[in-house]
Formats: C-alpha cells, structure tokens, sequence
C-alpha cells in the first residue's frame, strides 16, 4: 500500500509531533480508515518531507510521531506561473489539478474580458479557498514536495503590473501566425521565471493582446490546431519544462 502523504499548516507541528485536524483527518480516519502505528508522511509545504506514525488518535484530531526526515521530490528548476482565463462551470478545478501534477509553481485566475464567470467578494474568497485546496491535494497525489500558490482573481492589468524583471512571458494566441512556443523555447537561453497567459473560452480581445505585448509579454502559437482553454495552458506549461526543465529527464 502506497503510504499516504499530508501538507501541514505551520501551526501544527510542534517538536517531533504533528496534530492533524479538519479534512486531513477525516480522510485519515473515515477514507483511509489507519489508526495509531500507521505510517503517514508529512509535509511542511517548504521542501521538507518526514516520515511519521500515528500516535494518538482522537475525536476530531489525531498526532503523529516524526521518526525520520525523507527526502522529498525536488522542484523543477524553472518556476513557471499559469495565468488562466475563468472557464465556464467545473474546467478551473480540472486545470489547478493537472496544472499541479505537470509542476507549476503558481496559478492566477484570470478576469478576461471574455471570461463568462464573474466571482466578486465572499464568492471569490470561497473559489480561491476551493482551488488552493484542490492545488494542495494534487500536490500529495503527484509527489511534490510544494504546492503551487493559487493567486487572487485579477484582471490583466494587475497581472502584467505584477510580472518580475526578468521573466519570460507567453500569450497563448490562436491569431498568431508568426512565432510559435516551440520555436521560442528552442532558441532559448531557458529563464527562472515563465508566466503563460491562457485565454478563457472566447479567446483574448485584441486590446487585451495589445496591452500585453505593450508590457513585454510575447504573443505565441501552439500550432494550427485550436485547443480548448482547458487543455491549452496544460500543453504549454509541458512544452515549458520539456525544454528547459526536467519533464521527461
């Protein structure tokens, strides 16, 4: 059986114990169905990965023992951040969830213009919450030894006043005719830092890909196929640590 793996909140660890409450627990116990001498792994969300077995068990809460650190997955080495256009319905989850298990290391829901969905508020708040959990899970699922951060819902604007020096920034375009992402990545040198910029279903404005290019971001092509938003930021960010990185190494 594949030991089970959990992000800890810092407030949680204490010495060489870690208390494990609300939904971890729950899985733990009523999922998992392990008790005290079952072994977990536990992550602190920085890097750092230890063994531990189960303790004490509780009504709502249980602790665990650290008995050893383990080496945990390293990150790639390029950080890459996927700007995604709000898809309609359910298509976000699908994309923070594959977006996690290929190795982004940030997510930032973008207000398009086009964008259908519109959360304001108490109702973003409970969408980030939401797509940061299900970021963390994916995380446990897929081996990492982080999670990628699930940013606050921004318009383009934002998003491109936020861009550090020095980053590669792609818009994926499907007018663009001239560049591809292939073709940019190959001629390289590789960066640190790459944000990819999705559209939602509608596409971007003309104005939106101007203001981009105004900021430095390049607007690329992923070939003479039209992909759907959900599946086109998965394609790129693949492609990104493909070729400089360490997908498929």
């Amino acid at each position: 059986m594949r030991v089970p793996r959990f992000f800890i909140p810092p407030g949680a660890w204490a010495r060489d114990r870690v208390t494990i409450t609300g939904r971890d627990y729950h899985h733990i116990r009523r999922v998992l169905r392990l008790g005290p001498g079952a072994k977990l792994f536990v992550l602190d969300g920085d890097g750092r990965m230890f063994e531990a077995v189960i303790e004490t068990v509780q009504k709502e809460a249980l602790v665990a023992l650290l008995t050893d650190e383990a080496p945990a997955l390293p990150e790639p080495p390029v950080k890459i951040v996927l700007v995604q256009g709000l898809p309609r319905g359910e298509k976000m989850e699908l994309v923070i969830q594959k977006a996690t298990e290929i190795g982004v290391a940030g997510i930032i829901p973008l207000a398009a213009a086009r964008a259908v969905p519109r959360f304001t508020g108490e109702k973003a708040a409970h969408r980030r919450s939401r797509w940061q959990r299900i970021a963390v899970e994916a995380a446990e699922q897929s081996g990492r030894g982080r999670f990628p951060l699930v940013g606050e819902i921004q318009d383009l604007a934002g998003v491109l006043r936020g861009l550090p020096d020095g980053a590669a920034s792609f818009l994926l375009w499907e007018a663009e005719r001239a560049t591809t992402l292939k073709h940019v990545l190959r001629a390289g040198p590789a960066r640190a830092d790459v944000y990819l910029f999705v559209g939602p279903e509608g596409g971007f404005t003309g104005g939106e890909v101007a203001l981009a290019r105004s900021a430095g971001v390049v607007p690329v092509s992923l070939g003479r196929r039209i992909l759907r938003t959900e599946t086109a930021g998965l394609i790129a960010a693949a492609l990104v640590l493909y070729e400089w990185a360490d997908l498929g190494g």
